[in-house]
């Protein structure tokens, strides 16, 4: 049966972020994927210059009432990244909820790309209605501990922290909250980078149950823009086929993206770093 998803992320030219990180992978899962790019940019904002247009409210509106006219508006997922305008992110909450409505079923993935390492990447105004108006409506949440902290007013210095906040997401809406990188200190060593994971889930008698997971993975001396973007495509994916299973689809999920990433990565940087040699042990990593 067909599964399909609505990705509203950013587009750049150069390079690979936002939704040409996203929709291709999801595409060879075997996902329908409809993109709307958020902005249209000439690289990716790291660089010293960039350029392009950021669709406004009005513009997403148009292009969405097309959709609906043809009645091609009907989605199992919705899945969003990078923006820099507020109007059109509180409209992209107004399209989550109609599209709620129409399918109680559909999933919404958010990953809220505000910044990383102390300091902001979007602009300041964008943080209110991701805390107030995004995070409330959406299904899973994959912020990282900058932006876990932030959507939260709460820093993370331990493990016990770490939980404390997730709660906190969890209590804001999302049933699940994956924190994708933090830094905690990793019991393997200074190697790794620790990512923590949890999941709700309603019992048949009706309370609640919490599961947690904890991801020590691979560090790699190297910048790669636009994992997020691919993580949380494949978190959505992988939750499609696991929805009650956050060990499972964090575990396989980030496996592939791993083992992908180590074919990409030139080969004197493997033999200097010999860090892939720890992907060997990943099936150790998931508690």
């Amino acid at each position: 049966m067909e599964c399909r998803v609505l990705s509203i992320q950013s587009h750049v030219v150069r390079g690979y972020v936002g939704n040409k990180s996203a929709s291709f992978p999801l595409q060879l899962l075997g996902f329908e994927v409809d993109s709307i790019n958020s902005v249209q940019f000439s690289n990716h904002t790291g660089y010293s210059h960039w350029k392009g247009q950021v669709l406004t409210a009005d513009e997403l509106h148009v292009l969405y009432e097309g959709i609906k006219l043809n009645n091609v508006h009907h989605y199992d997922y919705v899945l969003t990244g990078y923006t820099r305008d507020t109007s059109f992110l509180e409209m992209v909450v107004d399209i989550v909820q109609e599209l709620k409505r129409a399918n109680p079923n559909l999933v919404y993935v958010c990953d809220p790309v505000l910044g990383d390492h102390g300091s902001m990447y979007v602009p300041q105004n964008l943080y209110p209605v991701y805390k107030n108006k995004v995070v409330p409506v959406a299904d899973i949440i994959t912020p990282n501990q900058f932006e876990a902290e932030l959507l939260t007013g709460k820093n993370i210095s331990t493990e016990k922290d770490a939980v404390e906040v997730m709660d906190l997401l969890h209590a804001m809406g999302p049933d699940t909250v994956v924190i994708t990188s933090s830094d905690l200190p990793s019991r393997l060593g200074d190697r790794f980078l620790v990512s923590l994971g949890s999941q709700r889930h309603v019992r048949p008698d009706g309370s609640r149950t919490t599961q947690r997971v904890r991801l020590e993975v691979p560090k790699v001396d190297a910048v790669f823009v636009g994992t997020g973007d691919l993580f949380a495509a494949m978190l959505l994916a992988w939750t499609h086929h696991y929805p009650t299973d956050l060990k499972v689809h964090t575990h396989k999920q980030t496996q592939k993206k791993l083992f992908g990433a180590q074919s990409k990565v030139p080969e004197s940087l493997r033999n200097r770093s010999r860090l892939f040699k720890d992907l060997q042990r990943f099936d150790e990593l998931v508690l």
